[in-house]
């Protein structure tokens, strides 16, 4: 596959990801950010979103094994979970904190 194809690819699974609300503008702007000083700067970012996200979600998923549960904390990990989602523009993921805070503070154990 040459090059000219390669992108257009990388161009349509990028619209479709802004398309179906995977992404918001915050991706834009990450990307607008890297330049030939910091090729990698995009992809660096997404690893570090992924390596905290998998250290917030091992958090959470503790938390919920207590009995009863401490809302606070997993509402701590989660809005720490929120952030890292909004710095990066995964805006479908930002949903979902957003949907598990509003459990937390009701302490809905089941939602």
């Amino acid at each position: 596959m040459d090059k000219t194809k390669l992108r257009e690819q990388a161009l349509f699974i990028r619209t479709s990801l802004f398309d179906q609300g995977f992404l918001d503008e915050q991706f834009i702007e990450l990307e607008e950010l890297q330049d030939d000083a910091n090729p990698n700067f995009v992809e660096e970012i997404v690893t570090l979103f992924y390596s905290d996200s998998v250290r917030l979600i091992y958090n959470i998923e503790r938390g919920l094994m207590t009995n009863p549960p401490n809302f606070t904390k997993l509402d701590d990990f989660m809005h720490q979970f929120k952030g890292s989602c909004s710095s990066i523009g995964a805006k479908k993921v930002k949903t979902e904190c957003s949907r598990f805070s509003e459990y937390c503070e009701a302490e809905n154990f089941e939602g």
